[in-house]
């Protein structure tokens, strides 16, 4: 069985500098360790070259983003496992093995993550993935671990191997049979949320998404785009869209957008107010852009299937944090997630 580790690089020196030692320690018996270089215009492939001549590098000609970039590379590598992997995490001993042996289990496990805990407070779970990633009805994300910006210490509450709507690409292990049969993650989002795009066209077509607890790594988070970047307000909500539109059944479509429009228009005015113009217009131009697309993004529609809800929350994930002040993940109703 061939495992591949590819870590896809954007002027990330200082990740490979701080990580690299790590990932080769715990990682080389198991799997060959290739970077993605992403066009860097720092110093990252001479320092690679220098230093881990044993590390193969694959340079991509442009950085056409998070999608684009491990699109290209992969189309490159043959194995029987892909690990997308940030360069900003620390993996530690034994973080492989477990998370092949989940998905030798049972070959409808498409996609795995383990758990994802913050590196700079190695107590907590990391915003991006922490233990399985979700979705409530309107299509906002969220993990067992973290709703919106309250995230837990992990004190071994979600310690059970569990079936998830998403795993994040910060570290995400999938077939690759499966990850080419898919069409891979979509360019058109660029960056944020292709991650859950793509397991939700896994999910329409059978497959399932799976949490390992026994296997855990360390994220810093937010290296390339902060939380508080414009930019990021304006991925997140363009490709929500996107993410929607694509993959939801027929007769949950045009009741989600309704309510969603209204929902992003109180967004974007209380941005306005709290945070300043930029973020407004950020969720303004994240809608122009989609209905500039929409077209294309209808005949993608039309190619795939959809239809599954399956691990859906059934509420409104806003509602549940803001008004009915439910700040962990155990506190939200489980009946009221789909299971069809």
């Amino acid at each position: 069985m061939q495992v591949a580790v590819i870590i896809l690089n954007w002027n990330g020196r200082k990740y490979l500098q701080q990580f690299l030692p790590t990932l080769i320690q715990y990682s080389k018996e198991e799997a060959e360790i290739i970077v993605a270089d992403n066009a860097s215009t720092d110093d990252s492939v001479a320092f690679l070259i220098n230093n881990y001549p044993e590390i193969r590098i694959i340079r991509n000609p442009d950085n056409g983003g998070f999608a684009k970039g491990y699109n290209l590379a992969l189309s490159q590598v043959q194995a029987d496992y892909y690990i997308l992997l940030n360069s900003d995490i620390e993996v530690t001993e034994n973080w492989i093995n477990p998370v092949i042996t989940l998905m030798e289990q049972d070959r409808l496990i498409a996609a795995c993550q383990p758990k994802i805990r913050s590196y700079h407070e190695p107590k907590k779970f990391e915003y991006a993935g922490a233990a399985g990633g979700f979705i409530d009805k309107y299509g906002y994300p969220f993990c067992r671990g973290r709703i919106f910006l309250s995230i837990e210490e992990d004190t071994g509450q979600y310690d059970d191997a569990s079936e998830i709507f998403w795993a994040t690409g910060a570290c995400m292990f999938v077939r690759a049979d499966l990850f080419h049969l898919a069409g891979g993650l979509d360019e058109d989002f660029f960056a944020h949320m292709e991650e859950i795009d793509f397991c939700w066209r896994l999910k329409n077509n059978g497959y399932r998404i799976m949490y390992c607890p026994d296997s855990t790594v360390f994220h810093i988070g937010g290296g390339t785009l902060p939380k508080a970047s414009w930019r990021k307000t304006y991925l997140n909500f363009r490709n929500n869209f996107y993410l929607l539109y694509k993959n939801l059944p027929d007769n949950r479509l045009y009741k989600v957008f309704a309510v969603r429009l209204c929902l992003d228009g109180i967004a974007a005015f209380k941005f306005l107010f709290q945070a300043g113009f930029k973020d407004f217009w950020a969720v303004t131009r994240a809608h122009m852009s989609f209905y500039r697309s929409f077209r294309k993004t209808k005949q993608k529609r039309k190619a795939l299937k959809h239809g599954s809800m399956q691990h859906v929350f059934g509420k409104n994930i806003v509602v549940e944090y803001y008004l009915r002040g439910r700040r962990k993940f155990s506190q939200l109703n489980m009946k009221k997630f789909y299971t069809e």
